[in-house]
């Protein structure tokens, strides 16, 4: 079973830890958000998109959509595999392998693969989430409560570190390629390839010098069915004493419904960009590689001062920024005030994910880091559900009106503030400590 550290781990695991996150934040970027979905709504769905305004919108939410419903059937039993049996690294090595190879076969598809491109999105969608729950439940054995915030601060920003490089990379390509005469569709599958290579490299790290902590339980089930019986029965009890973690399970709330905002904003920001501001797909990477820079900023210096003002407090802060920022890119007409949003977008979105990784694990009892590791994974997986389908869904009914569609995302991140002003910080830590 996972323990609670109070004392820092070494800092070279710090960092090998530190490392998935700049690692994986490559598929984030290029993948979710600035080349590959717009390339998926304007060339590979194309031909659907023309006879319906909105369809590609929707092919694609749907695609993203069927991989986090997977994550959230599968995250108990997984929960369980990995506490039960202590291999979390090794389940985060499938993942990682999975994920990696799901993107360079992406890759190999065109305007006349649709339906194989979306079967290797979810595919790739599915195991990068998994390994995002995965790595994320071992924060608790590598920081101390007092130290959560610093260090899942410092893990995010320099995730965005990562992010940006894998757009230069890409964005160098490109710009050494299109005056050759190449067009997207020759060279998209080229930036998909360095993704997935700077994933495998820069994810080595990980698995060279994290440790596994947790030890496995004696008498732990063999088969799958059995994982499979616990995995839920786990996830029953717990949700049966969700009086004694109301703060948890408050705070789960309000995460999956901001968090669907932010899951919105994620697969959706560059493809709002070309069909509403008309950016270019250069003018796309460029903005998304400014964003990750004001991102690992706002991580960075958040995460700073998180551990004294508290991940609550926090929170609410990134909250009313993100309310700032939808509203200036649903109300805003050139591009310049779509460049303040995307900024105030960056500022926020890297602290309030590290703010909310850093709060479950205040609210995570000794031992149980997996399990509630994997609530979390089901908050979020079920926000990167609705998000992205409503947002979807809205386009497609509304005949590609976006704007109309970017209103209900900033109802997320309002709503989600509203159900976070109920969360009592102090209270969930002390219900995590006496449920140890």
């Amino acid at each position: 079973m996972t323990r609670t550290t109070t004392q820092l781990a070494p800092k070279k695991e710090l960092i090998s830890w530190a490392m998935y996150d700049f690692a994986n934040s490559g598929y984030t970027t290029v993948v979710l958000t600035a080349i590959f979905n717009a390339y998926f709504v304007g060339v590979i769905a194309a031909s659907v998109d023309s006879t319906n305004n909105g369809t590609g919108t929707l092919l694609w939410s749907l695609s993203i959509g069927a991989a986090n419903a997977l994550i959230l059937f599968t995250a108990p039993v997984l929960g369980a595999i990995a506490d039960f049996s202590a291999s979390k690294k090794k389940m985060l090595a499938f993942s990682t392998i999975g994920c990696i190879v799901m993107t360079a076969l992406l890759g190999f598809t065109g305007p006349d693969q649709l339906y194989i491109s979306m079967l290797f999105l979810a595919g790739s969608a599915f195991l990068f989430g998994t390994g995002e729950n995965l790595i994320a439940a071992f924060l608790p054995e590598i920081a101390p409560p007092d130290k959560v915030g610093k260090v899942s601060g410092f893990s995010w920003a320099l995730g965005y570190v990562g992010g940006l490089l894998v757009l230069a990379l890409c964005l160098v390509y490109i710009e050494t390629v299109k005056p050759l005469g190449q067009t997207a569709e020759q060279y998209v599958p080229v930036t998909l390839w360095i993704t997935a290579l700077v994933f495998a490299l820069a994810a080595t790290p990980t698995f060279l010098f994290l440790k596994e902590r947790s030890q496995a339980t004696s008498g732990a089930p063999s088969s799958i069915f059995s994982y499979t019986q616990i995995g839920f029965s786990r996830l029953k009890q717990t949700l049966q004493n969700r009086h004694q973690f109301r703060d948890l399970f408050r705070f789960l709330v309000s995460l999956c419904i901001f968090s669907s905002g932010v899951y919105t904003v994620i697969v959706i920001a560059a493809i709002y960009a070309q069909e509403v501001m008309n950016f270019s797909s250069t003018e796309n990477i460029i903005m998304i590689m400014v964003v990750n820079i004001t991102a690992a900023i706002g991580a960075f210096v958040f995460g700073l001062f998180q551990d004294r003002l508290g991940a609550k407090r926090t929170l609410e802060l990134t909250l009313l920024i993100w309310i700032l920022a939808i509203s200036v890119a649903w109300q805003g007409e050139t591009k310049a005030q779509f460049w303040i949003a995307a900024n105030l977008i960056g500022l926020a979105m890297g602290s309030s994910q590290s703010a909310g990784r850093a709060l479950v694990a205040l609210f995570t009892p000794d031992g149980r880091s997996a399990e509630f590791f994997g609530l979390w994974g089901l908050s979020i997986k079920l926000a990167a559900i609705i998000g992205p389908m409503s947002y979807g869904l809205i386009a497609w009914y509304s005949e590609g009106d976006h704007r109309q569609a970017i209103f209900s995302t900033l109802m997320f991140f309002v709503a989600g503030l509203l159900v976070l002003f109920t969360v009592n910080e102090k209270r969930g830590r002390e219900a995590a400590v006496v449920g140890e």
